[in-house]
């Protein structure tokens, strides 16, 4: 039995002769005549050394032997693409481990990095959302390639930062003057940039709180204030129907807080990819960088 056999373009025309039902259409299919479809198909029975189809006029049906062979056909067709495709591909672009806000992953930012992983094969995303400060350290001990951290502005080298809105917010529906002795806060754990702000621009304003309620996600802050269980600040994106922006007259401005990009030293070219797909994200966010 010859290699040709396994020729790929005999391949291919003995699978276009039998889904075309005959060898004209079949010719039209893979750019051929049809007596260059014709001996194709000699060779191949040939080197097979049994007939592979049955010619009726301008028809043919494939015989028990080539019903056989045509599953494999498909098969090798279908494999030798596979690879056609794999080496012409970019290098494969591995692993890349990103930190991002929480706000930032409840907002649109997730469907962007969906999109951009189906766009990119052979990239893997490892995504890790929750406080700034978790991220920093994470990439600090080499856990994170890239990340988008909440920070005083300022706060040590990066690729890009913008400057962040802060709103004080109560519940639309149960709202909580900020006048009221204590202020009832609903914040995030310890290390939480934001509860750091609040509290200390209310003992500035030389008031009285407490911490009514304590989440450790995002959810849980949002749905406390919008019962009215306290208040908090929250920037632009975090913001939703049921929040509503009160006036903290009286107390310090919650001010030069930023979202900063922070790449490793040794983040990869597909890391890199990834921050500039960030950036493109926060100028759309913040059109105004911080100097």
């Amino acid at each position: 039995m010859s290699a040709d056999m396994l020729d790929i373009e005999l391949l291919r025309s003995f699978v276009s002769v039998v889904d075309a039902g005959g060898f004209t259409r079949a010719g039209e299919r893979v750019h051929r005549t049809q007596s260059t479809v014709s001996q194709q198909i000699k060779r191949l029975e040939d080197s097979i050394g049994r007939p592979l189809l049955v010619r009726n006029g301008k028809q043919a049906t494939p015989t028990e032997e080539g019903e056989r062979l045509l599953s494999y056909a498909r098969r090798i067709l279908t494999l030798e693409q596979e690879a056609r495709d794999v080496v012409a591909r970019p290098v494969v672009d591995g692993v890349v481990r990103l930190g991002i806000p929480e706000d930032f992953a409840a907002y649109r930012l997730v469907e962007l990095l969906s999109d951009y992983v189906r766009s990119r094969p052979t990239l893997r995303l490892n995504v890790r959302s929750g406080l700034s400060a978790t991220m920093r350290a994470a990439l600090e001990r080499g856990e994170l390639d890239v990340a988008l951290v909440k920070r005083s502005a300022g706060q040590g080298p990066c690729i890009a930062a913008w400057p962040e809105r802060l709103q004080w917010v109560t519940s639309r529906k149960h709202p909580i003057d900020l006048k009221r002795d204590p202020v009832p806060l609903a914040v995030a754990e310890q290390g939480c940039l934001y509860r750091d702000r609040l509290i200390h621009a209310l003992e500035a304003a030389d008031r009285t709180w407490h911490i009514a309620y304590t989440s450790p996600n995002l959810p849980g802050i949002q749905a406390a204030v919008a019962v009215g269980l306290g208040v908090t600040i929250l920037p632009d994106v975090a913001i939703t129907a049921e929040h509503r922006i009160v006036d903290a007259d009286g107390f310090v401005p919650i001010t030069k807080t930023e979202i900063a990009l922070i790449a490793s030293e040794n983040a990869s070219p597909a890391a890199r990819k990834v921050a500039e797909l960030l950036a493109d994200f926060c100028h759309s966010l913040y059109p105004r960088k911080a100097a």
